[in-house]
């Protein structure tokens, strides 16, 4: 048998011509796919002279993504194998898992799941391997007849999404035969792939749930059946992971909205539309006045735009050309007709604003600018309308009407390192100031094949960003060609308690706008220059980043953020006029403080202030009151006694100054 010459991870090695990868990495169980010249291929590869070959472990992320897609086609395999007439959708790999959309005779139920899961688990065991097959579009319409969904895909398959990109895509259509121990095919699917070596490398994986959602996401689609779940290297992670999620439940902010009386979605408003009631309302004022104090101290200054305009505006700034499907339908308004109901003058469509730049634009263009103004910080709470999909609307963190703590910088180009320095400095400053204290920054870079701008300028802004990034000495990750048309920007992404990741922050570098809006001004040698236009949201949203909170504190915010800061507690109601007394005169000195004067016996109303997770509980009694003093009881249960009242009011104004948890 004839040899060829190959690389495998770099090391030029002679192999026997039919060798595959799974021979190569035989001994190395970690190894589920590999490289050939750079690209992700399945393991049974066939390889060629001169091809490089480069192990890609389970745990990668590379590798995770194959095991959880594997995985969705295992369950849809499960699944028509239990319900036997059911059509299948898509079936991706997301972050931690993966779901596969199918049309059922009925909808699923949790009972279903367990079976499903059970025959997943046989076929696991059988270590059936996925088969390659490439085909034709002729044949695989004629091969999957049956399968409609699967032929759509087909039929657009060079403008698939990401999501059905895993199906189709690329230069060739393939399909992928699960082999039985005899190896014949016993079920096949529509996959561009890789896959596993087979299903025996799958070793953990849990079903989740199942809910509806539209094929390809379009409501105007049909409807089908979502089937969630997750898989994991090891056993030991997908338990930790569980564990994780469980944590989370306890910690997700729309039950928690609830419990604590924080805010709500009425179904009378619509989906992803929250109010807030008056608790929540504190701590939103509390974040927002603490926000506006701090960005006064860095010298921004204060706009306000209305909620919609007229179609123009988005037109001129491009939102109407690259943003449509996120905005609400527009209004058609100012229309006249005449009394036998022609229309005597059109009217002109009105749309709820989706951002909040354009507006800032033209404050930046309503007079004459001088380099002596820049750099120009304008900064607006502006509520912005965005018109998200039903499947992704996730309480306060995925909604539909928010509020964004949005800035616009203008600057010269000479001022841009600077200001991006100081913007990324003042705003991870900020986050700590919440809280937030483990971040990793991602530097988004230009997509060369969607761009506007001058290369030259897209370098500058590029690397002034890198530098801004590199001094705060924090972990920095390349998102190449993750960048928005119109400049590259840095994010800010952070950690929870639990150690979950949340993009915060954004500064953009924007070449388009200035120039959309032909904004200028009057450099030092009487020439009219563009600025450089920055785009920074700090929280990313007021509602999400309220959610963010609620989650990370599990709803026992700090002091200074707490809707209630203390609740006076009498030992019995013979002190409850002396613990009025107090909480008056600790209202008079700022403190959020009430009297529980309900007819509960103390227990219960220290049971109360523990689910309300309210930081001080002052308490008096008998002694206190002789000495003029309370006791103090911590959240964590503690408890100090004969406290005097001007001492208790100091500490509470002290940890509130301090923005310190109790």
């Amino acid at each position: 048998m004839s040899a060829i010459a190959i690389k495998v991870d770099g090391v030029s090695v002679s192999v026997e011509a039919e060798t595959r990868p799974t021979q190569l990495f035989a001994e190395r169980k970690e190894v589920i796919v590999c490289k050939v010249n750079g690209v992700l291929k399945d393991l049974w590869t066939e390889l060629a002279a001169g091809d490089s070959v480069e192990a890609v472990s389970i745990s990668s992320p590379e590798g995770l993504s194959v095991l959880r897609h594997s995985t969705a086609h295992v369950m849809a395999q499960a699944v028509q194998q239990v319900f036997a007439q059911t059509q299948l959708g898509i079936g991706p790999p997301i972050t931690d898992g993966f779901y596969y959309d199918f049309d059922p005779a009925k909808a699923f139920n949790p009972e279903d799941l367990v079976k499903i899961e059970s025959a997943m688990r046989k076929i696991i065991k059988d270590g059936q391997r996925f088969r390659r097959r490439v085909t034709t579009e002729a044949d695989a319409l004629k091969e999957l007849a049956h399968e409609p969904y699967k032929c759509e895909l087909i039929g657009i398959k060079s403008g698939a999404g990401d999501e059905a990109s895993v199906e189709v895509g690329g230069a060739e259509l393939t399909i992928y035969d699960n082999l039985g121990r005899d190896g014949q095919p016993v079920w096949s699917d529509l996959c561009r792939g890789p896959h596993l070596p087979s299903t025996k490398h799958i070793p953990a994986f849990k079903l989740m749930r199942s809910a509806a959602a539209y094929w390809r996401g379009s409501e105007k689609n049909p409807m089908l059946q979502r089937i969630y779940g997750t898989a994991w290297p090891s056993q030991e992670e997908l338990t930790s992971y569980l564990e994780l999620l469980a944590e989370a439940e306890k910690r997700d902010h729309r039950r928690l909205g609830t419990e604590l009386d924080l805010f709500s979605f009425p179904e009378e408003i619509g989906s992803g539309l929250a109010v807030f009631h008056p608790k929540g309302g504190i701590v939103r004022r509390a974040m927002e006045d603490y926000s506006r104090k701090r960005h006064e101290e860095e010298g921004y200054e204060f706009v306000y735009s209305p909620h919609l305009t007229k179609a123009a505006l988005f037109e001129k700034s491009g939102h109407l050309q690259w943003y449509s499907e996120g905005m609400y339908p527009p209004m058609v308004m100012d229309e006249e007709l005449h009394a036998d109901g022609t229309i005597k003058r059109a009217g002109q469509q009105y749309y709820m604003k989706p951002m909040n730049c354009p507006f800032h634009n033209l404050i930046f263009a309503s007079r004459g600018r001088s380099y002596r103004e820049l750099p120009l910080r304008l900064f607006e709470f502006g509520t912005v309308y965005r018109y998200e999909k039903s499947g992704v609307v996730h309480g306060l963190t995925r909604a539909r009407g928010f509020t964004q703590d949005d800035a616009h910088i203008y600057c010269t180009k000479e001022q841009m390192v600077g200001e991006l320095d100081s913007l990324l400095t003042f705003v991870l400053n900020l986050l700590r100031d919440y809280g937030l204290n483990d971040f990793y920054l991602e530097l988004s870079t230009k997509n060369e094949e969607k761009f506007v701008g001058e290369d030259a300028d897209w370098a500058e802004a590029t690397e002034a960003l890198r530098k801004a990034a590199t001094a705060q000495k924090l972990e920095l990750v390349l998102d190449e060609g993750g960048a928005a048309f119109y400049g590259p920007k840095i994010s800010v992404q952070a950690k929870d308690a639990i150690g979950r990741t949340w993009q915060m922050s954004t500064i953009q570098v924007d070449f388009q706008l200035p120039q959309r809006f032909e904004l200028e001004y009057s450099a030092t040698d009487g020439t009219r220059q563009r600025p450089v236009m920055i785009h920074r949201a700090l929280f990313g949203s007021i509602e999400r980043f309220f959610g963010v909170l609620t989650e990370h504190y599990s709803g026992a915010f700090p002091p200074w953020l707490a809707p209630v800061q203390a609740i006076g507690i009498p030992v019995a109601d013979t002190f409850a006029d002396y613990l009025g007394d107090v909480m008056t005169q600790m209202r008079k000195a700022g403190i959020r403080a009430e009297l529980d004067a309900s007819d509960d016996r103390m227990q219960k109303k220290v049971r109360n202030a523990q689910m309300q997770k309210i930081p001080f509980m002052v308490i008096a009694g008998e002694e206190d009151q002789k000495a003029g003093a309370v006791s103090f009881r911590y959240r964590n249960g503690e408890q100090k006694n004969g406290i005097p009242i001007a001492d208790a009011i100091a500490e509470i104004k002290k940890v509130v100054a301090e923005r310190t948890q109790v």
